[in-house]
């Protein structure tokens, strides 16, 4: 199979069931946490704060501040027992493919509060594991490019996703559900880093098998998606041009300046299969070398002409993030239908494509970027909205219709595994991208840069629909082709990467405990 014909299939396949007859080896699951062994370990502070307020921090944090940074972002905050199923499952802030969380998350330490080091996330025991010591300035430099100046950072974060934690139920669709999650990952990443007084910058251009080397990392196993400097200096000048007085290396002339570090690891299953599919398309998304980049400029959209319903104006939500992740869950039957004020909706979509704007090595410097993803909905019963389908405008704090009308019939005939009842949604939300999922302009890679920045749009979604009272659903077993025809989305040159149903809802019928003091 080629790989176009690969990334065609991962959205026609939307239940991602696998090939028939196959059965889940449910007994020889992997954990949905990695466990390094026999390594030195930083142990973090449990004491985690139960409010989050936006702080502005003018020194280097502390490893105290840093591992409460950690927890918010990807550990273990809830032990739940449903009792539809008698499955104990562990939860943490941000939604997962099936709660099986395929991401991992790695700190290159560069402060004075630890070992100088690169060290591995240790989520089940809320511990840093050190990895390899010493001082990778240089070396990480490099390997983005000599984009970054690392001397004005405390940390660098990297997030990787591991094929095996859920391809193993989900076999090749796993790799559109990885940069899904890991997206989901680095918003709230983004959003934690706010409220703890860092900046951030996301790259997603850097020498993969270079940093995988450095963190001692399989390819074919697991692969780093993201790379995050942080720092407390709010005006920082994240990314330039490349020095060109500098000279740029390849991936294996950089590794070769490092020996090798194989570190011991458990995931608890005994056979971990290959996915030869899943490797070609890492091996086809990776970059050996950092040529110069054109950046994106905004693309024209044709207006459908119809009507624009102006939502009201709305200051921007205050979100105490603890509270909010703490209340945030991905509701199924629990839907219940309610009216939608204009000013709930007007809140919901302005907070989240207002929060989603973030630095990056995509966009030029200075520059007001381009949405590369962008947010559709049908709405139904919402005040001051006729029913129909719309694009959100938000330059113009705007709803543009595509299509007059109630179209939940056709959502939920459009649902390929019917575990959410559309007919109790007043707002079902879709995020869109380019059709051709900005191959042309970034090759393959340009297929999950573009799942991770719906991720991250979606989890500005779900935060803010938590905050404002209601549940949120992120759904991939869903047909594409019907929501597009809905938007017309084809005059657009985009298509539906994944849907929303936001509303009310009744509290699920769980035992469930917080995982922390």
């Amino acid at each position: 199979m080629s790989l176009e014909a690969f990334i065609r299939q991962l959205h026609a396949d939307d239940s991602g069931s696998g090939p028939p007859g196959r059965e889940v080896d449910w007994d020889d699951a992997p954990l949905a946490y990695k466990l390094y062994r026999g390594l030195p370990t930083l142990p973090l502070s449990s004491d985690i704060p139960m409010r989050l307020e936006t702080l502005v921090t003018p020194v280097e944090p502390s490893l105290k501040a840093i591992g409460h940074f950690l927890w918010y972002v990807y550990g273990l905050t809830q032990v739940s027992y449903s009792l539809a199923q008698p499955l104990r499952m562990y939860r943490r802030f941000v939604p997962s493919g099936g709660g099986l969380y395929p991401n991992e998350l790695y700190l290159y330490l560069r402060s004075e509060t630890g070992v100088l080091g690169l060290y591995h996330y240790d989520a089940a025991h809320h511990r840093l594991v050190l990895l390899r010591e010493g001082d990778q300035d240089s070396y990480l430099t490099r390997a983005l490019g000599n984009r970054c100046d690392l001397s004005s950072c405390f940390g660098v974060v990297f997030v990787s996703a591991m094929s095996w934690k859920n391809a193993f139920k989900y076999n090749n669709f796993a790799y559109r559900l990885q940069g899904l999650d890991s997206g989901v990952l680095l918003g709230q990443l983004q959003e934690a880093a706010k409220r703890f007084g860092y900046a951030s910058s996301v790259h997603f251009r850097f020498l993969d098998r270079a940093v995988g080397h450095l963190l001692g990392l399989s390819g074919s196993e697991e692969n780093v998606y993201a790379v995050v400097p942080l720092s407390v200096q709010r005006n920082i000048a994240w990314i330039g041009d490349a020095d060109r007085t500098k000279m740029q290396v390849t991936s294996n002339e950089l590794s070769r300046e490092l020996p090798a570090i194989q570190p011991d690891y458990y995931v608890r299953s005994k056979s971990v299969k290959e996915f030869p599919e899943l490797t070609r398309m890492n091996e086809a998304a990776a970059l050996d070398t950092l040529s110069p980049y054109r950046h994106f400029e905004p693309a024209r959209r044709a207006e459908s002409g119809l009507q624009t319903v102006y939502l009201p104006p709305v200051k921007r939500m205050s979100i105490d993030l603890a509270a909010t992740s703490r209340a945030r869950y991905s509701p199924e039957s629990e839907f219940v239908l309610s009216r939608v004020t204009a000013q709930q909706l007007a809140a919901l979509l302005q907070e989240a494509t207002a929060s989603f704007m973030y630095r990056n090595d995509l966009d030029g410097v200075g520059k007001s970027p381009p949405l590369r993803v962008a947010l559709y909905g049908c709405f139904y019963n919402v005040e001051g909205v006729p029913d129909g389908s719309y694009r959100y405008d938000a330059a113009a704090h705007a709803l543009r219709r595509e299509l007059a009308g109630d179209h939940r019939l056709r959502l939920q005939q459009g649902m390929t595994l019917n575990n959410v009842n559309l007919f109790q949604v007043p707002i079902c939300l879709h995020i869109a991208g380019d059709e051709d999922h900005l191959i042309p302009q970034l090759g393959y890679r340009g297929y999950r840069i573009q799942q991770m920045e719906a991720g991250m749009l979606l989890q500005r979604l779900l935060l803010a629909a938590s905050a404002l009272g209601m549940g949120g659903r992120p759904l991939l077993g869903f047909q594409a082709g019907w929501c597009d025809q809905l938007y017309r989305m084809s005059m657009h040159g985009r298509t539906s990467l994944v849907q929303i149903p936001i509303g009310r809802c009744l509290p699920r019928p769980r035992l469930v405990g917080g995982l922390h003091s």
